[in-house]
Parts: C-alpha cells; sequence; structure tokens
C-alpha cells in the first residue's frame, strides 16, 4: 500500500519532468511529507526555508508570481493555523497560484499528540473565499488530484493523511472538481463521507448489511467548491444521511451537508466525527476506537441512531 505522502511527493516529482516550471518550498519537514522524494530526483526544484511556516507561504507566493507553480508541504495545522495570516492575506485573498498540502491532517498522525493533530482544517480553509479544498480517500485519488491542482490556476489546500490504508479506487480513477462519488447503494440511510475516512465508512457499511441495515456509501473528494446538486442527486430518497469525518462535527463535511441538504432536499441529518474536543497522542487504533471512527464503531453508532429513529 502506499500512503498519500509517498504519492504526493512521487507524483511531484514525476511532474517536475513534464513541467518545468513546478517546485517544492520545505519548511524542514520533507523526510515527513515526502517532500524529500523532489528532492531526490529534482533538486533544483527543491527550496528548503527552514523551520518558517509563515515564511515558506510568503516564498511561495512570490515565486507564484513570477510564474512557478509552487507546493508547500508541513504539518497540516502549521498551514492551517500557524501560518493562516500568510495563507489568507498572501494566497487566498490575491487568488495566487500556490498549492498547499496539508500532510498528516487528521487524527492519526504517529503519536505526535494535540500538537499536531488537525481537526479543525476543513472549517477554517472552507470559510475562506478564494480556496479550494480537496481531500482524496487514497494514494490513486491523491496522485490524480496533485496532477488536476498543477493543472489548475488558483490556491488548493489538499488534505492529506500519514499512514497507508487500503485503496478505494481502482489505477484507472480520475479526479474531477466537485464531483461525488457512490461507492455502495443502500435504501435505508446514506453514510457521506471524506477523505481517507471514506474507506473505514465503506467498511462499516458492509458491516451493517451483514446485519439487515442497507446504508448507502458517498464519497466527497471536493469540500470547496461541491456539486451540491450531484450530492442531492446521489443521496436519492433516502430518509437519513449520516456524515462520518475524522474532522470536528463543527464547521466540516457534517456541516457542508447539512446545509446543502436543509436548503435543497430536507431531511434528517446526524454527524459522526470528533465532537468538539482536544485529542491525545496515543496508537491509531485506539483513537479511532476512542473517538468513535474505526468501521466497527461506526456501524454501532449507526445501528444505534436507526434503531433510535425505527417506531416503536
Amino acid at each position: 500500500m502506499l500512503s498519500m505522502r509517498e504519492a504526493w511527493g512521487n507524483t511531484l516529482a514525476d511532474l517536475t519532468e513534464e513541467n518545468e516550471r513546478i517546485l517544492v518550498v520545505d519548511p524542514d519537514v520533507a523526510n515527513s511529507t515526502r517532500a524529500d522524494i523532489v528532492a531526490d530526483r529534482a533538486p533544483d526544484r527543491f527550496i528548503e526555508v527552514g523551520i518558517a511556516e509563515q515564511n515558506a507561504i510568503g516564498v511561495a507566493t512570490g515565486l507564484a508570481a513570477e510564474g512557478w507553480v509552487p507546493w508547500t508541504s508541513t504539518f497540516s495545522p502549521f498551514l492551517t493555523h500557524r501560518a493562516i495570516d500568510q495563507v489568507r492575506m498572501l494566497v487566498a485573498q490575491t487568488g495566487a497560484n500556490v498549492k498547499l498540502a496539508g500532510a498528516y491532517a487528521g487524527l492519526l498522525t504517529g503519536a505526535t499528540g494535540k500538537t499536531h493533530q488537525d481537526v479543525q482544517d476543513i472549517a477554517i480553509i472552507r470559510a475562506m473565499p478564494g480556496m479550494t479544498l480537496l481531500a482524496p480517500a487514497d494514494a490513486v485519488e491523491c496522485a490524480a488530484m496533485v496532477r488536476w491542482a498543477c493543472a489548475h490556476d488558483g490556491p488548493v489546500y489538499m488534505r492529506l493523511a500519514r499512514d497507508a490504508e487500503p485503496n478505494v479506487f481502482g489505477p484507472d480513477h480520475g479526479f474531477e472538481l466537485g464531483c461525488v462519488h457512490t461507492l455502495k447503494e443502500g435504501d435505508e440511510l446514506a453514510l457521506v463521507s471524506t477523505g481517507i475516512q471514506t474507506g473505514r465508512t465503506h467498511a462499516a457499511a458492509r458491516e451493517l448489511a451483514e446485519g439487515g441495515v442497507s446504508a448507502r456509501v458517498i464519497h466527497v473528494p471536493t469540500i470547496k467548491p461541491i456539486d451540491a446538486d450531484g450530492l442531492v442527486a446521489a443521496l436519492g430518497d433516502v430518509p437519513l444521511v449520516v456524515t462520518v469525518e475524522d474532522h470536528s462535527v463543527l464547521g466540516g463535511l457534517g456541516g457542508l451537508v447539512a446545509e446543502i441538504v436543509s436548503e435543497r432536499s430536507p431531511r434528517r441529518v446526524l454527524r459522526i466525527g470528533l465532537d468538539d474536543t482536544w485529542t491525545e497522542s496515543a496508537p491509531n487504533d485506539f483513537l479511532l476506537e476512542k473517538y468513535g471512527l474505526s468501521s466497527a464503531r461506526v456501524a454501532a453508532t449507526v445501528r444505534t441512531l436507526v434503531d433510535g429513529l425505527s417506531p416503536h
């Protein structure tokens, strides 16, 4: 299995051979984000600025103004919290052609704890005018998104998980901005997920099916801009929508889906995610169980929701 960060680094390194304007600005985390793949294969397209995330955004913006296609990647909270003023003022407000890869996004960051676990980044970037926000389900979709982002003129933020998970999509899967994907049909409820959590959500739906619960699974790779009509069409006429995300329930995918459904096709929307809490340092399996994001915990929560909504 390939991790998203490896897919990101490999794809960018390949693209440097196709486009002489692509480069990477690294704030001293290349061996973690796998920007070192670019450094090894195309050292003239790699700029090291040291542990200075705000400066990395400034350097990338200046390079974009000169016609380069710069990427910078670091741990997600260092982009969406520490350097957020620079992202807002230099990138989003100017429409600079800067690409941001938020590595180690979400709960699973290699036991680094709450300082490095970013479960607010979707809410922050989604609220920022001018930003495109992408969350791939796996390494295959990540590579397709990197290619799309390099060809797109404008700011892009990609939410990348640290660890490898089984691929959701086959090798021929492409990326189209805004599109949603129905991974499994079902008529009792719809499970809507994004990013690497989609794989666990899909597994939860299979567990539910074994217990007689028919759950549709919808993957949302583009948080902003989303094809709202496409999402409503994918939901069909299921009476219950449950969002599942490796992110706070405040302002993330759940909020986005609730906004769209309430305006265009009202029905019950329930949200599974981080319940407005700081997280902690622990092994991946422990964290997924504690915060209700493992496939077994998602399935159990959904069964409880379905039972609670059933007439007695």
